[in-house]
Order: C-alpha cells, then structure tokens, then sequence
C-alpha cells in the first residue's frame, strides 16, 4: 500500500508558517496551479497534489469503491493535511475540488481557516427551483460521449469548458490535460463529479469562505455561484472579469489578486 504522500504525488514548498493546499479539478493535475502558488510561497508553506488518477498520482491505489462519492476524495484530502499537520490552512479547490475541500473541512474541524472556491458548483443538474446549469438528460449525455470515445469528449469539451477561444493554447492545454488522465478512472471521476449534490453540506460550513465565480462559465454559471454564496454561511464572493472555467489558467493575476485580499 503507497504512502499518502507518494498515493497523492505529494508537493511541499515555501516558507511561511500558515499552509495553503491547492486542489485541481476534473480532468487536471497540480500543474494547474503553476501561475497561482509561487505567488503565495513567501507567506505560506504550499501543498500541491494530485487526486488519485490524475498527474503523477499512484495509479494502484485507485479503489473503485472509495472514489464513488467525493466523500472519497475528501479522506485523502484530510490525510495529507494529517500527514503534514496542518492547522488553520488555507484551502484552495477548483470546480469539483471546491465540494471535496468543503467535505475535508467538516471531517476534519481546525485543519482548515479559511477556503477559497474557484468555480464551485454544489449540483450540476437543474432540480425544481435550483438552477445548476444543466439538465439530467444533458449531462448523461456527456457522461455517455465520455464513455463511449474518452479521447473525442476530450477533444471536444476541453476548449468549451476552458473559454477564451482567442488563445486557443489554453483549450489545447486542457485537453491534452483531460487525455493524459487514466480513462476508465477519467470516466468514473466524471459520472461522481456531475452527479454530486452537495447542497445540503454548505449550510455546515463553519469558516470563511471566499467564492470565485467567472463572468461567464459554462460548468458553473453566476446563478451556482450566487447560490454557494447564499447557502455558505461565513461566504463572500468576487466576481471575475475572467471568462471560462480555469481562471487559474486564463487569469492568473486576476485570481491571486482576489486572493490576496482575503488570505
């Protein structure tokens, strides 16, 4: 059995006595952070890693089971930060990474002072009154494209998700992203992050929480924003002028600038 730090491809650097965890969504690794964390490393010790099946994570330790709710994710979450031990860090999680670092901090009272949401979505799926962007059928769609042809969903859905189609580099970025990652598990990833419903776990949030939702963002639009922002009790949220869905990417500046003012 790996050791937590090899499982997760475990990153330590900088200097400050404060922890910043930076976790990457769907599809990514801890490359992803490469413009944002070098910014924070002179006044917080980073911790960079990778979801088990991403990056330069242990292949092995995927276990089908465990990894069939985010809740699954979360624990590994909690293991790092109990391996490295932290307190009062700061959480930094990406799309789907966003719900796993809100579960981590419930599991885990203290290990956590503050989370930073870039792109969060507590329910894809339009329910009622709720809005999340999508539609059941709409995203058993995708999951199906996604099963059936890993490759062409990559191909296909990286440059929409990432926006900016002026600066293609970024969608070809993404999609070579989304084909390096380990398809049968790229597959499962995917039907447990657009099917989670994590609404009901943001009422328990019991520390500040700053929400970074962009302009336009087709996984996770303003109105799911706005609805994290609500729901979080201790929650703030800034407005991007970025576009897309990776700001950490395509706006760099704009998210440490943001960030700043709240770590």
């Amino acid at each position: 059995m790996p050791g937590i730090i090899e499982r997760n491809n475990v990153n330590v650097r900088g200097a400050g006595q404060k922890a910043m965890m930076f976790a990457h969504g769907f599809g990514c690794d801890q490359n992803m952070w490469r413009f944002v964390a070098p910014a924070f490393e002179t006044d917080f010790r980073i911790v960079l890693f990778d979801h088990v099946g991403a990056g330069g994570s242990n292949l092995a330790a995927y276990d089908k089971g465990k990894y069939s709710t985010l809740a699954g994710y979360a624990d590994d979450v909690v293991e790092i930060g109990r391996e490295l031990g932290l307190r009062g860090a700061v959480f930094v999680g990406h799309s789907v990474s966003s719900m796993i670092g809100v579960l981590a901090a419930e599991k885990a009272p203290g290990m956590f002072g503050k989370l930073v949401l870039v792109g969060p979505s507590a329910r894809y799926i339009d329910d009622e009154d709720y809005v999340g962007g999508f539609s059941a059928k709409q995203i058993e769609e995708l999951l199906e494209f996604l099963e059936a042809n890993h490759m062409g969903w990559s191909a296909q859905m990286a440059p929409m998700i990432m926006g900016n189609p002026e600066r293609p580099e970024l969608g070809q970025e993404l999609t070579n992203s989304f084909c390096r990652t380990d398809p049968e598990i790229a597959k499962a990833f995917a039907r447990v992050t657009f099917t989670s419903d994590n609404r009901e776990d943001l009422p328990r949030v019991s520390v500040p929480t700053l929400v970074l939702q962009c302009s336009e963002d087709i996984i996770a639009p303003k109105q799911v924003g706005d609805f994290v922002n609500r729901t979080i009790p201790d929650s703030r949220m800034i407005v991007l002028r970025a576009t897309g869905h990776c700001p950490n990417l395509s706006a760099p500046e704009e998210v440490i600038s943001a960030m700043r003012s709240f770590v």
